[in-house]
């Protein structure tokens, strides 16, 4: 009895040790549709045409998430000039989730609450709901997640993860709060909107994880002061998502700070995190780094020290975010914003300015801006070669490595002795032969 106990206890802790290293990569994919009907082309490492976007991502790169935002009724009108970059509505969004989940991939929902963009210094209601009392506000956000969520379930785009609000630690449809003591703040009104729509969440999508983003992820203070009131407050949440951009956020390690008189970092704060909410997960639900022409506004960091404005500065810091988090128990995801952004689009002449997803470009995608008549060029270090992988000189096929993808070598099979993991409905599976496994050595 004592050995069959000892095996049932070491069985628990297996599937415990086993659900505690699920862990999701990828990125926001949510302009993807737009670059498509502008005609743009992108190339892989090799410089191959890539035919589907999102399965290459999951086959060739290991990533098995894709996020996409969601606009109530969006306007296109966002800071004051029109951006066709604000058009996620319900049926944008659900023809894209229903490419995700068909690729084997889970798929994040980010509700912004609003007609146009949501961040820090942007929190206003949706026109529909403005000027709504606190209540009333908080009934609108649970019917429309309720009614978001239900469509997108019967159109089997049944979402994985839930966003209930992006970048929201300032406020949320118009109601503002600050995260520290302030009179201003009305945080019965704020959490009232918070449980509303996490308890759609849960009505809905009872498998969901549901993540509060917020956008000071190396500010400690800030971070203990907010999550505090949000679990006393009783919300009920799942994930702490952080956006991190190093030139607003800053560095990512004590080293890289340690001649520095601000030493707040990414890692200390993610610790500091883990230490005061142990029984949340991390995500890093949106980050990303220029290859070309440093932002010249709003700069807080000029972390071109450690990483430089370049295509091999944008894949170090990639490669260094990766393996720096990797080994950190609690951070259970990566996500990139963005990977997609190809300049203004094609449409059917590669070599003409009429495309228009983007208003401007902002260098910090994949794939470099200016498209030739075979597509666009991935950002690359170098070439593929007998001693190097893709993963070796592209970020894309790098960041696959935060959940130990191992892509199929098609010119080298021996090199995977046989064994080569794959994403099926999200899962992580081996392929030996033609035989699929589990993680554990079960045949499927």
């Amino acid at each position: 009895m004592k050995n069959i106990s000892l095996l049932i206890i070491c069985a628990l802790v297996c599937v415990c040790a086993c659900a505690q290293q699920q862990r999701f990569v990828g990125g926001d994919i949510s302009m993807l549709p737009m670059y498509e009907q502008h005609n743009s082309y992108y190339k892989d490492v090799n410089g191959k045409k890539i035919s589907n976007m999102i399965t290459w991502f999951v086959n060739d790169c290991g990533w098995n998430t894709f996020r996409v935002r969601i606009f109530v009724n969006p306007i296109q009108q966002a800071k004051g000039a029109t951006d066709p970059s604000v058009c996620q509505d319900l049926a944008y969004v659900t023809a894209l989730g229903k490419r995700i989940k068909e690729a084997g991939a889970y798929f994040m929902l980010d509700f912004h609450y609003s007609d146009e963009w949501v961040d820090a210094t942007h929190i206003q209601a949706p026109v529909a709901w403005k000027g709504k009392p606190d209540a009333e506000m908080a009934d609108s956000v649970a019917a429309y997640t309720r009614r978001v969520l239900t469509t997108l379930n019967e159109a089997n785009a049944t979402p994985d993860l839930v966003q209930v609000g992006n970048e929201i630690m300032y406020g949320l449809c118009g109601i503002k709060v600050k995260p520290y003591d302030d009179a201003s703040s009305n945080w019965t009104g704020y959490l009232g909107l918070l449980k509303a729509g996490c308890n759609a969440v849960r009505e809905v999508c009872p498998n969901a994880k549901i993540i509060i983003h917020t956008d000071r992820p190396t500010n400690t203070g800030y971070n203990y002061y907010y999550y505090h009131k949000l679990i006393n407050g009783g919300v009920d949440f799942d994930i702490i998502g952080l956006s991190y951009y190093p030139f607003w956020h800053g560095y990512l390690t004590d080293e890289q700070v340690a001649a520095k008189s601000n030493k707040d970092n990414l890692i200390k704060a993610i610790n500091s995190l883990n230490y005061n909410f142990p029984e949340k997960q991390v995500q890093i639900v949106e980050c990303a780094y220029n290859f070309q022409y440093w932002p010249t506004s709003g700069v807080n960091f000029n972390t071109q020290d450690v990483w430089a404005c370049s295509v091999a500065g944008q894949y170090n810091f990639v490669k260094d975010l990766v393996d720096a988090l990797k080994p950190l128990e609690s951070v259970t995801g990566i996500n990139y914003w963005f990977p997609e952004e190809a300049g203004n689009g094609d449409d059917t002449n590669w070599n003409t300015s009429s495309g228009t997803v983007i208003t401007s470009w902002l260098n910090r995608g994949f794939w470099n801006e200016n498209a030739t008549s075979a597509g666009h060029a991935i950002n690359k270090t170098g070439s593929v070669s007998a001693t190097k992988t893709a993963a070796d000189v592209c970020a894309p096929y790098y960041m696959g490595k935060f959940v130990d993808f191992v892509p199929q070598d098609i010119t080298n099979p021996s090199a995977n002795e046989g064994a080569v993991k794959r994403f099926r409905n999200g899962q992580l599976v081996i392929e030996r032969n033609g035989v699929f496994y589990s993680p554990d050595g079960k045949k499927l």
